[in-house]
């Protein structure tokens, strides 16, 4: 009987586990439920060439192609960006549901070359967006000002109530030609987008509902559900003519991934 007993115990056991869902095993405890990365992407698993998808991502181009290559360094792949004039090539993560509304992202980049004309040339590297608002979030992007002969980095906003801006600061050059480590912290709590740039929070690009380079209106983030990271200029006829952009080590997370401050940020 003391057998039989034990035996019953055990198949009721099995049988709660299997009802159990899926995500439960997957749910940390201690107030930690929503911390976990939903994206990582180093290329590495890719065949090299064209490429128009990955897992958890498209593709959307327009005079742009995306393509799989030897690393810089000779081991492992990145993703090279290439577009010609004013086109555009991005990655599209379209399946974005952040807690909170909430995200932090990190890329590491090379941006070959940034445009010097025409006058006020804007460039966008990460666009966010949602369903339910016309408003575009760029947290990552930039603009050419002639009045101080180079490109800033700012972020930004377009298509919602406060207009189409770039807050670009002096204080946070764009530099061509060097490897960066690039993190943004989209904060749904006062709709504040926060960049850093090699391990550093560059305070003076900070923006959220209040304070923001657009119309007097709020800066109000839509409910997000996708992300695009790649390249786009918006005029045409711009100097140089064509950009290449390298990508590579991507993730999403809901808290911050880190990595860019170890001393790997910047690579040959």
């Amino acid at each position: 009987m003391a057998l039989l007993r034990k035996a019953v115990a055990l198949s009721t056991a099995a049988v709660a586990l299997l009802v159990i869902p899926p995500t439960a095993s997957a749910a940390p405890t201690s107030g930690t439920a929503h911390r976990k990365t939903f994206v990582r992407e180093n290329f590495d698993r890719l065949p090299l060439g064209p490429v128009t998808e990955g897992r958890g991502w498209t593709t959307d181009s327009a005079g742009g192609t995306l393509t799989v290559v030897p690393g810089a360094k000779g081991h492992g792949r990145e993703l090279r960006i290439r577009t010609e004039d004013n086109g555009r090539a991005f990655l599209v993560f379209d399946e974005l549901a952040p807690p909170g509304n909430s995200f932090w992202g990190r890329v590491r980049l090379r941006v070959g070359g940034f445009p010097i004309a025409p006058d006020w040339a804007h460039w966008t590297i990460a666009e966010a967006s949602g369903a339910d608002s016309p408003t575009l979030v760029r947290p990552l992007g930039g603009q050419y000002a002639p009045t101080d002969n180079g490109n800033f980095w700012g972020a930004g906003s377009d298509l919602g109530p406060t207009g189409d801006w770039t807050s670009w600061k002096t204080s946070s050059p764009a530099v061509a030609g060097a490897w960066q480590c690039v993190e943004f912290h989209l904060d749904a709590s006062d709709n504040r987008v926060s960049v850093y740039l090699d391990g550093v929070e560059r305070s003076d690009l900070t923006v959220s509902t209040k304070v923001h380079g657009g119309t007097s209106d709020d800066f109000v983030f839509p409910r997000f559900d996708k992300l695009k990271l790649g390249w786009q200029l918006y005029q045409a006829n711009p100097t140089p003519s064509s950009y290449d952009i390298r990508m590579d080590d991507i993730a999403l997370s809901t808290r911050r991934v880190g990595g860019c401050g170890d001393g790997n940020a910047n690579r040959s």
